[in-house]
């Protein structure tokens, strides 16, 4: 009786599939690349002001920040599917015990990551390919940006907290608050100031602090739930069924960490054998993975948008409506994905001049590691999305497999073997090899989930009967 007030009160269990996803994802998509705007636009006025070096620098930081947002995910996702299922069960009390648990979890987490970068930044700098030339400007742009990880964890899971309260707008304004102070401040920190990277470092710090403090005030704002002093508590279960529904994304994010370092020292330890260099590869590869970054975070913000949908659905027992949902974001990322292939195979040395001059060498490197590694760029986001699509259902484990399986099980192991008998071409080439290799195994998995949903819907619809 519960769940049945609980559907009819809550549009996610009533309204039009494409509505809701459309109401959901677009704010998700605009707050997810303006998340990763940070970054590019770091890289865009560095690379204007400072040159390939500077850029070459973000690249080799650009890990630390992925695993702050594999924290963020961890907390936020987990938390939001955790959020979904409990509302969409009729258990509210549940659902603000998760929210206060999540942000007791942001605060811990966040500051002991900050704590772990400052003490070991140089000996990171050092694994994650950096050289003697890159170094200094590494590590000048990573002290600062440190300061502001425990800001960037806040923010990114309480937008996922809002999003599945129903409030998406106020999600992706989160984020915009930040970006746009942050595209303001880089050309004059970097260009009037001339701080260099320090000065772009210190604009995304700014612009984190400001989104911060927006993401906070949600706390007062939620819709769905009323939270009490008594609710703000770390408790082991909560925090471990948190992790647990938000690992898969973790681990994806995490993973693609392990890839940049990975195939920054294969690309520095290959390079020097060939007539780029060290340097090119490290800054080309910078580039290219921030450039693809823009077309995953509107994957990811597809991805992030049905989640509610799906957990609510799931929750409620609405089977065909967990379907619909699944198939409608997987065909809006084909298209997605189909305009970024056209992008990167026809106009890869265009997107590359906007982040800065090189000589014909550089360009030749850059466009030829755009149009091979992002090949089979088609077929990335049926992964991610499903991967995705096991946590909303609450079966993280499933999806923390899937998520592994392109940079973990495939992309890595290739990196490594490919070069030995291609030199640095097979860096690029393991890409496209292990997407294609990825997208075969998420077809199995994920049929395989929706014989086991259709039979769930026909006992369900017998039982009602």
């Amino acid at each position: 009786m519960i769940m049945e007030q609980t559907m009819t009160k809550n549009p996610l269990g009533y309204e039009k599939i494409p509505k809701l996803l459309r109401g959901f994802a677009i704010p998700s998509i605009i707050a997810m690349l303006v998340s990763s705007l940070y970054n590019i636009v770091d890289q865009i006025f560095i690379g204007q002001g400072v040159g390939y070096l500077g850029n070459a620098a973000t690249n080799v930081s650009y890990p630390l920040t992925t695993i702050c947002l594999a924290i963020a995910l961890l907390i936020g996702i987990g938390s939001a599917s955790n959020f979904s299922l409990s509302l969409g069960a009729g258990d509210k009390e549940k659902a603000a015990r998760v929210t206060g648990n999540a942000v007791c979890m942001m605060f811990v987490l966040g500051i002991l990551y900050a704590v772990l970068i400052e003490i070991f930044l140089l000996p990171l700098l050092n694994a994650f390919g950096s050289t003697p030339d890159v170094l200094p400007y590494a590590e000048s742009y990573t002290r600062i940006t440190a300061i502001g990880m425990p800001l960037l964890i806040v923010t990114n899971a309480m937008s996922n907290l809002a999003r599945a309260d129903g409030s998406p707008k106020y999600s992706m304004t989160c984020m915009l608050i930040g970006a746009i102070i942050n595209t303001i401040l880089d050309p004059v920190f970097i260009f009037v100031f001339h701080l260099g990277v320090a000065g772009a470092a210190w604009a995304t710090v700014i612009g984190q602090f400001f989104s911060f403090l927006f993401a906070l005030r949600y706390l007062t704002k939620f819709k769905s739930i009323e939270l009490k002093r008594e609710h703000f508590r770390l408790n082991l279960r909560l925090s471990l069924t948190t992790a647990s529904l938000g690992m898969s994304n973790s681990l994806n994010q995490l993973a693609i960490t392990v890839v940049q370092i990975v195939m920054n020292n294969s690309l520095t330890y290959y390079g020097a054998m060939s007539v780029y260099g060290k340097e090119i590869p490290l800054a080309a590869c910078g580039i290219v993975m921030k450039t693809n970054a823009i077309l995953l975070a509107v994957i990811i913000g597809i991805s992030q948008g049905s989640q509610p949908i799906i957990g609510f659905n799931y929750g409620a027992r609405q089977y065909d409506r967990v379907k619909a949902t699944y198939r409608l974001a997987i065909i809006c990322n084909l298209i997605i994905s189909a305009l970024g292939f056209i992008l990167f195979q026809f106009f890869p040395r265009q997107i590359i001049a906007i982040f800065g001059t090189g000589d014909e060498l550089y360009f030749e490197f850059s466009v030829k590691f755009m149009r091979i590694f992002l090949f089979m760029v088609i077929t990335n986001g049926v992964q991610l999305i499903s991967s995705n699509f096991f946590s909303a259902i609450g079966k993280p484990l499933k999806g923390m497999i899937l998520s592994l399986t392109r940079q973990v099980f495939f992309l890595i192991p290739l990196i490594l073997i490919l070069p030995l008998f291609m030199g640095i071409d097979g860096v690029m080439f393991a890409g496209p090899i292990a997407d294609t290799m990825a997208f075969i195994t998420t077809v199995i998995l994920i049929s395989m989930e929706m014989r086991i949903i259709s039979r769930q819907q026909a006992q369900s619809s017998s039982a009602a009967g």
